[in-house]
């Protein structure tokens, strides 16, 4: 493990971090600014001089891409940062590599070993079985997987409670919805996914069993015309809330409802974005339709893993979870009413107080 200089690094789990590969093309976020002779201001008040660190970090994208605006940007965005703050710059400090299909993860991971990079992330459950196949034939070098648990020595299992925060995306949509008809767009069906839906189910139940909620599948994280042909069959059906858990699908999910809103305004829709703040998806000539989005704070849970590696040595093999209390998910205020907002914060509380429990999954794991 490369550790011969160290940037100082704070103790807080919440610095956030990204990367970009060769093979990624542009970034989806503009570029940090990396400057060598000058750091930043703290070691010039002090007169202490601030060193990069020597040590680096690279994530694998799901099917969905850097630029998903949700999942894989999430965990890019983070990354970024990451390296902004310990002095690095992109393709030696932090690195991302594009997998435009399952058979990219194996030859990505590969060539991030070979590049040198002394953790390598899979962002998503279905780089799993690639990264124990790599990690089985590198035992020295440390992996991360987010979304699942690997049994590896050389893996952490980077986890989150995403049925909470979807919980809280039900209680908004259900004080939101006029037509009493709410919708809910997975990508691929599977544990993870299931946990959005039974959560935001939940939620929307909790307030009003009468709501209907529609839920379909586009068994895909990374076509963005099943989300807009199911979110238009949704939206003509009567459903005016739709909350989408698709990566880059829900791409489409907004672009159905920016083009029904622009025609016709006075028919209110709202979409819920997913794992990053998707406010800016939900822009149109009229206002903005995006009514709140779950947050998942996957590059801090990349930051917490790679600064405990540096600080305490790589937890290997251990599951590091984040939930509503740790704020490793979350609910934005968004575009939501007053009512709706203190629905949620009660809700909340209620979660983190153990008053609420919220289901995770709908089916057994078995």
């Amino acid at each position: 493990m490369k550790l011969r200089s160290l940037l100082a690094i704070g103790s807080s789990a919440f610095l956030l971090a990204a990367c970009q590969g060769e093979d990624a093309g542009s970034p989806a976020s503009e570029d940090p600014a990396t400057e060598e002779e000058d750091t930043g201001t703290d070691s010039e008040e002090t007169g202490e001089e601030t060193e990069a660190t020597d040590f680096s970090i690279a994530m694998i994208t799901d099917e969905g891409g850097v630029d998903d605006r949700s999942f894989n940007q999430s965990a890019w965005e983070g990354m970024q940062e990451w390296g902004q703050e310990n002095g690095l710059e992109e393709g030696s400090g932090y690195a991302y590599y594009q997998s435009d299909d399952s058979s990219d993860f194996v030859p990505n991971l590969n060539q991030a070993l070979t590049d040198g990079y002394d953790i390598i992330y899979g962002i998503g459950y279905l780089l799993l079985d690639a990264v124990n196949d790599v990690a089985d034939q590198n035992p020295d070098q440390h992996f991360g997987i987010v979304d699942d648990i690997s049994d590896r020595d050389n893996v952490v299992s980077l986890t989150f409670a995403d049925h909470e925060a979807a919980f809280l995306a039900g209680v908004a949509a259900a004080h939101t919805t006029e037509t009493d008809k709410v919708g809910f767009i997975g990508g691929i069906a599977g544990p993870v996914i299931d946990r959005f839906e039974t959560g935001f189910t939940a939620g929307v139940q909790h307030v009003d069993e009468g709501i209907e909620v529609d839920v379909q599948y586009a068994e895909s994280f990374g076509d963005a015309g099943i989300g807009q042909q199911i979110a238009a069959g949704m939206f003509s059906n009567g459903a005016d809330v739709i909350y989408h858990a698709a990566g880059a699908v829900g791409n489409g999910v907004f672009t159905e409802a920016r083009n029904r809103m622009e025609s016709d305004a006075d028919n209110q829709l709202w979409v819920i974005g997913v794992d990053r703040d998707q406010q800016e998806e939900g822009e149109y000539d009229g206002g903005n339709l995006t009514l709140t989005s779950t947050l998942k704070e996957v590059g801090t849970a990349i930051q917490e893993a790679t600064n405990r590696t540096i600080e305490e040595g790589f937890p290997g093999g251990e599951t590091i979870a984040y939930g509503l209390e740790a704020g490793g998910v979350d609910l934005v205020r968004g575009n939501m009413s007053d009512e709706a907002w203190s629905a949620v914060e009660e809700a909340r509380q209620g979660i983190v107080d153990g008053e609420i429990e919220v289901p995770e999954f709908s089916y057994s794991e078995e």
